[in-house]
C-alpha cells in the first residue's frame, strides 16, 4: 500500500483514478485480463470540498480542503507520501498559472519533500512551438517540471472518452437538439483513448521504476476525424443530424461567439489547438504492456 497525493483528483480522469487506486476488490476485466486492486491511501485536496463529494465514500481517500497553489500548503501535503500524480489542466482560463506555474510549484514541493515518485499529466501535441496558448502552457509546464523533477513520469493523452466525458457526451447532447450540426474544423484528427486504458497506464507507472524520467504518449488504436466522431456519436445515440463543416474561417468565427457564452463549449484558442493532429506518432503503443481498447467497443454503453 504506497501513500499517493492526487492533485486534480475531482475532475473527470482524477476521480476514475481515485477509484481504481483506492479500490477493495479485484478490478474489473480490461482487455481480457483481471488484475489485483491496488488499494492506496490516497490523499485528494480540493479548494470546495462539496466538489469531493462523490469520492468521499472511496474506502481509503481522504478528501481534504486546501489551495494547492500555495507554496506552504504543499509543502504540507507532501510530507510521508510515496507518489504525487498531478493532474490538473483547464481547456480555458489562465493557463500560465494552472499549466506552468503551479505543476513548477508541484514538482519543487515534491523534490523539496523527498518524494520517491512524481507523475504529471500534460497533453498530446504539448509543444513550445505550438499554435494554441494552451498547448504552448502545456509544454511550458513539461519542461518545468522537468527542470525541478527530472526523474518525472509524463503522460500524453490524446483525447480521453468515457462515461461522463465532456467528448462525446457533449456531442450527444447538442445532437439532440439540433436538426444540423454546423462543425467547425471537421477535418481535425484525433485518436482517441478510453479513460480505463489512461489510468491503467498512470498505475502501472507506479510499480515500474523503468518509467522514470519517461514521456509516454497515450492513444487509442484508431484515428479519427471530428466529423467522424460527430457522425459516429450521433448514429449511436439515435440523434443521426446532417452535419454543415465549416471553413477555418467560419470556425473562428463560431468560436468567437461562444465565448461569450457561459460554459460555452469552444474558444479560438480550441480551434487553434485543433490545427494540430491529436494523435500519436505511427506505431505507437500503449505502455507497459497494455492493450488499447476500441471506441466503439465502449462509446455505445454510454451514448445509448
Amino acid at each position: 500500500m504506497k501513500k499517493i497525493l492526487l492533485i486534480g483528483g475531482t475532475g473527470f480522469l482524477g476521480s476514475a483514478l481515485a477509484r481504481r487506486l483506492c479500490s477493495t476488490a479485484t478490478s474489473a476485466d480490461f482487455c481480457g485480463e483481471r488484475r489485483p486492486a491496488r488499494n492506496h491511501c490516497v490523499t485528494l485536496p480540493t479548494r470546495r470540498r462539496e466538489r469531493a463529494k462523490h469520492l468521499t465514500v472511496l474506502p481509503t481517500a481522504r478528501v481534504v480542503q486546501a489551495d494547492v497553489h500555495d507554496e506552504a500548503t504543499l509543502a504540507q501535503l507532501m510530507a510521508g507520501q510515496d507518489a504525487v500524480i498531478s493532474l490538473v489542466g483547464i481547456l480555458k482560463g489562465n493557463f500560465q498559472r494552472t499549466h506552468v506555474e503551479l505543476p513548477e510549484k508541484i514538482a519543487r514541493a515534491a523534490a523539496a519533500a523527498g518524494v520517491p515518485r512524481l507523475i504529471h499529466v500534460s497533453a498530446l501535441a504539448a509543444a513550445a512551438a505550438a499554435p494554441s496558448a494552451y498547448l504552448r502552457s502545456k509544454g511550458a509546464g513539461e519542461a518545468a517540471v522537468k527542470a525541478a523533477y527530472p526523474a518525472v513520469t509524463i503522460f500524453q493523452p490524446s483525447v480521453i472518452f468515457g462515461r461522463g466525458d465532456a467528448f462525446l457526451t457533449l456531442f450527444a447532447a447538442l445532437l439532440k437538439v439540433a436538426p444540423v450540426v454546423p462543425l467547425a474544423c471537421p477535418d481535425a484528427r484525433f485518436q482517441p483513448v478510453w479513460i480505463e486504458d489512461v489510468v491503467s497506464a498512470i498505475v502501472a507507472s507506479l510499480d515500474d521504476s523503468a518509467s522514470r524520467g519517461q514521456t509516454y504518449p497515450l492513444c487509442g488504436p484508431r484515428i479519427f476525424s471530428l466529423r467522424e466522431l460527430v457522425a459516429y456519436t450521433g448514429k449511436v445515440s439515435g440523434h443521426p443530424r446532417p452535419i454543415l463543416g465549416l471553413p477555418q474561417s467560419l470556425s473562428y468565427l463560431q468560436a468567437w461567439a461562444m465565448e461569450f457564452v457561459p460554459g460555452g463549449p469552444m474558444t479560438r484558442d480550441n480551434v487553434r489547438s485543433m490545427s494540430v493532429p491529436n494523435v500519436c506518432p505511427a506505431g505507437c503503443t500503449l505502455p507497459f504492456g497494455l492493450s488499447a481498447t476500441a471506441l466503439e467497443a465502449v462509446a455505445p454503453g454510454y451514448l445509448r
